[in-house]
Order: structure tokens, then sequence, then C-alpha cells
């Protein structure tokens, strides 16, 4: 290839993450080790229609990205994460769909030698079909396993844990669970980082529901009305609180005075004649009033007790 045409083909890859860089909002940051071409394609087939998945040079796309920062400085964090084997899957969906279709393309392979292993390798009790000549393979082993010969064959005794999970694969391990034709290891994209307008957050953030969200909201809007009302400084929060503070000292000075206004004339008319309002109860509850009489003592006990639980105070006190 000729100088003219690596030159061209870097040229055209910056245009491309540029126009991707304006076009999609939110950008996931994914590792690819040990992911094949033929699992890239299917991945992306998987993509198709509500996300476009771009892998590059690091080094081209930090250049890349350096040239937009002049105009576009938030690309500055995105910039910082492109560190390792990655690549980029842009989109403008919903975000959790996009995220389980990058998770769930995944396929099974055979321990190799060297590798990092994600998760604990367990080999299984049970017979393995090797003849007995190799039962000093087993115990040769960095974890020596258990075996005995049941009908001409190797059995293994008990379950046991042969790697660790981030601990690398041995030689022998690799060559024991390729005979055993085990192959404990599934290899995919898994998600770094996701950068969404300017902002670069953690793909767990995704697995907060909007309940939750709602529920620390109000936590938060109750205690800063509460600080508020302690420190008598006024906020959005506490005005409400406030308001139906001042309303209860007025209706309370009204109420031990003469003065008067429509909603304390109220309270003073009932107060003054309360069985007069009693008896314009409807009639359907005076229907029911001999049930409920009849019922009373059984709940006697129980109403003094609710009314210590208030210890006599209202919604407002």
């Amino acid at each position: 290839m000729s100088k003219g045409d690596g030159r061209a083909k870097k040229e055209a890859y910056f245009q491309k993450l540029t126009q991707l860089l304006e076009e999609f909002p939110t950008v996931f940051i994914v590792n690819v080790d040990n992911v094949g071409s033929t699992q890239m394609h299917q991945v992306r087939h998987a993509l198709r229609g509500e996300a476009v998945v771009l892998m590059g040079k690091n080094t081209m796309v930090r250049k890349a990205l350096r040239n937009l920062m002049a105009d576009k400085p938030q690309y500055e964090k995105l910039m910082n994460v492109v560190k390792g084997n990655v690549g980029f899957v842009f989109t403008k969906g919903d975000l959790k769909n996009i995220r389980d279709a990058i998770l769930s393309n995944r396929v099974r392979a055979p321990a190799k030698a060297g590798a990092v292993a994600p998760i604990d390798v367990i080999v299984p009790a049970g017979n393995t079909g090797l003849e007995p000549g190799k039962t000093s393979f087993f115990q040769s082993l960095t974890v020596p396993i258990p075996t005995k010969i049941a009908r001409g064959t190797i059995e293994i005794s008990v379950d046991v844990k042969l790697i660790t999970a981030g601990d690398r694969v041995g030689v022998s391990e690799a060559t024991l669970l390729n005979m055993l034709n085990i192959s404990p290891f599934t290899y995919g994209l898994s998600i770094l980082t996701i950068y969404d307008n300017g902002t670069v957050f953690s793909p767990e953030i995704l697995d907060i529901e909007e309940s939750s969200l709602v529920e620390k909201l109000v936590q938060g809007i109750q205690q800063i009305a509460a600080i508020s009302l302690a420190i008598n400084f006024p906020t959005v929060a506490a005005v409400p609180h406030s308001f139906i503070r001042g309303y209860k000292n007025v209706l309370g000075i009204a109420l031990a005075t003469e003065y008067s206004f429509e909603a304390a004339d109220r309270i003073k008319e009932i107060l003054a004649a309360p069985s007069r309002f009693a008896a314009a109860a409807p009639a359907a509850a005076a229907g029911g009033a001999p049930a409920a009489a009849a019922a009373a003592p059984a709940k006697e006990e129980e109403k003094e007790e609710s009314e210590d639980d208030d210890m006599g105070f209202g919604l407002f006190d």
C-alpha cells in the first residue's frame, strides 16, 4: 500500500469518526480482548439499526479527537478513556437495551495457557472416559485432583477448583481442560465506560431504577426543607411548610381573640356548637351506627392505644 493510499484511509477514518461523534450523543467504550472478526460481525448485525460499531487504532482516535477538541473541549473526557484494546459503539437508542445487546453476544472458548481466567474454573466429579495410564497426570497438577479407576477409566472423586479467577492459566491446567473437553470461558465485548453528551460514567449507573432516583430526590428535598426550617433560611423546599406554619399561627390567634376571617369563623362555629354539625352527618353513616356501636367495646382498647401512639399531635404540630 502506498503512502497516498494510507493517508487517504486515515483521512476517511477521521471523517467517519467526526461524523459519528456529531450524529450520535452516546458512545459505549468497549473492551474487545479475545473477540474475533466473526463474533464482531455478529455484534454489528445484532446492533444494526440501533447503533454503529467503529474500531480503530488508539493513536488515530486520539489524533482525531485532539483535532476536534479545539471547537469541542468536552471530547477531552472521551480521549482520556481511549486506552487498551477498545472499540466504540455509537447510539441514539435506549442505553439499557444497547447495553444488553452488547453483552449478550458471547462465545464459549477453551482455556489457553497464559490467559487470565475471568472466572473460577471447577472440574466436576464424574467419569472422564480417560484411560488409567493418565492417572499420574492428575496428581502432577498444581492442584492435585483425587481420582479412582472405575469400569476401566479414570473417575474424578470430588469437584475441584482448578483455577481461580484472575490467575493465569498454566500449561498443565489448559491441557487437562482440553483433554476433558471443558471450555470454561466465554468471551465477548465488555463495557468499560459510557460517554454521553460530554459526561463520562460507569455502566453500572444503568442498573439504577427510576424509582430509586425519585426516592433519593424526595429524601434530598425533605432534608433541605428540614435544615431550612431549623435555621430559618428560606428555600423553595421550605416555603410551603413556612406558609402552613404561618397559617396555623394566624388561625390560633384568631381563635384566641376576636379577630375574624372566613376560615377562623368556620372553626369558631364548630367549636361553639359541635352537636349541630354532628347532626349534619350523612344518613348512610347513621345507618351503619348500630353495627359500629356493637363493635365499639371490642375496639375500645385498640382505639386508646392508637391515640397514645399519636401522642395527641396533629399532622402539622
